[in-house]
Parts: C-alpha cells; sequence; structure tokens
C-alpha cells in the first residue's frame, strides 16, 4: 500500500477536481454521499495537492492580505473630548 505523499504524487488535475468538488457538495459524481472519513480525508488530499501544485493565491481558505478594519481610520475619543468642563 502506498504512503499518502505517494498517493498525492499520483492525482492529476481531474482527479483533484473531482476531490474537490466532492468535498464541497458531499457527494461522489455518481451521486453516493461522502462518508466523514472519506469527506476528511479528500479535504486533506486536496490541500497537499494544491501545496505542490498551485500558488498560495490559488489555494483552498487563501484569504489574502488583510488589514484591520480600525487600522483604515481613526476614531474619534467620545469620552474624553478636549472641550468638557472638568
Amino acid at each position: 500500500m502506498s504512503t499518502f505523499a505517494q498517493m498525492i504524487e499520483n492525482i492529476t488535475p481531474d482527479i483533484y477536481e473531482s476531490l474537490k468538488l466532492a468535498v464541497e457538495i458531499g457527494k461522489w459524481s455518481d451521486g453516493r454521499k461522502l462518508t466523514a472519513e472519506q469527506k476528511e480525508l479528500s479535504l486533506q488530499a486536496v490541500i497537499a495537492w494544491e501545496m505542490k501544485n498551485l500558488p498560495e493565491d490559488q489555494r483552498t481558505g487563501y484569504m489574502g492580505p488583510q488589514e484591520c478594519a480600525s487600522k483604515s481610520a481613526p476614531i474619534a475619543n467620545i469620552l474624553f473630548k478636549s472641550d468638557s468642563v472638568h
């Protein structure tokens, strides 16, 4: 029996697309439902294949550069206004 890494080496782009679709819809191409174990292993295979064959920005789960929204605009200080009376 081959290792997981050897199995990933044998995945073609067509097999990758089939696995990815099966994980997305929860069914094989013939309509049979994926078991929880099949879904988990298929997702692991998809991610491993993508790591070897796709640029980062095309991989499952890629979010791109993110910046916290609070950094983009200053927030007014409503607790301590400069013109408040003490």
